[in-house]
């Protein structure tokens, strides 16, 4: 199971995932995994069905950490990418307006001061696809519900057929609404705060943002999550990155309560 700690390293501060340790459920083996000859999760076996015939998507979820460099992070690996960078992989890097590109470059100077994670506020449903602790979606008939181990939140994403707001009150999560084509659940997202960080490095996320959501689960063990941000107040253009998401099994979400013995918010410094 993964466990957090805080860390510290020049100029920030910032969570990642330790050696597994106890589950909560120990020796609870998940129900309904397919498994090898030698009892190991047959992670290349057929994506299950729900009763409609769409993939069932439940499950727990972790995205894939990477162990390549990455400059933001030096040292600690493994992580994703993404979570440092949600720009990682594309070519030529985001495509800010001026002013967001000015933002960027001085969170970068600053140790995440402003960061709402560094607050232990809620930090938005991009960057939980990539944080070091793992989701929990569990899908009904009109409502796949994601519950994330950090800071003991959720996301509802509604497949009922309803509209999104037209004038949504502004929250963390947004306002989600799916419909499946295919096999690929596609959800719209509206209604974000402003002020929300994508990433470790500040890319931000503003009010005007609108999010689209693909879960495609290819087999039994692999899900793939592609995002696209349309927000013409911070980027010039929509962007889209592909996000990696491997199954957990044989354990459960751990109860994590970010503000519990927080020890780090009154020694950040933007200097």
């Amino acid at each position: 199971m993964n466990f957090i700690r805080f860390l510290r390293a020049p100029a920030l501060i910032f969570w990642t995932a330790v050696a597994p340790l106890a589950a909560q459920w120990p020796n609870t083996p998940t129900p309904g995994v397919p498994r090898t000859a030698d009892g190991k999760p047959n992670l290349a076996a057929a994506c299950p069905r729900a009763r409609d015939g769409k993939p069932d998507l439940s499950g727990l979820w972790l995205m894939q950490p990477t162990r390549r460099a990455n400059p933001e992070f030096p040292g600690c690996e493994p992580i994703a990418d993404e979570f440092a960078n949600i720009g990682f992989s594309l070519k030529g890097g985001l495509p800010y307006q001026p002013w967001a590109a000015e933002l960027v470059k001085t969170r970068r100077g600053e140790q995440r001061v402003h960061d709402p994670m560094s607050h232990c506020l809620p930090i938005g449903p991009v960057r939980l696809h990539t944080f070091t602790t793992p989701s929990k979606l569990v899908q009904n008939p009109g409502l796949l519900v994601i519950l994330n181990e950090w800071n003991a939140s959720y996301r509802q994403l509604f497949t009922d057929g309803r509209p999104l707001p037209a004038d949504p009150n502004p929250s963390w999560n947004g306002y989600s609404s799916g419909k499946w084509q295919g096999d690929t659940l596609v959800v719209e997202t509206n209604g974000l705060r402003d002020g929300l960080w994508l990433d470790a490095a500040g890319n931000p996320l503003t009010d005007a943002a609108r999010l689209t959501e693909r879960f495609r689960r290819a087999d039994f063990g692999h899900m793939e999550i592609e995002i696209t941000v349309n927000d013409p107040k911070a980027y010039t253009r929509p962007w889209t990155v592909t996000l990696h998401h491997i199954i957990q099994v044989d354990q459960d979400l751990l109860e994590f309560v970010c503000n519990e013995g927080e020890q780090d918010a009154r020694h950040l410094s933007a200097k």
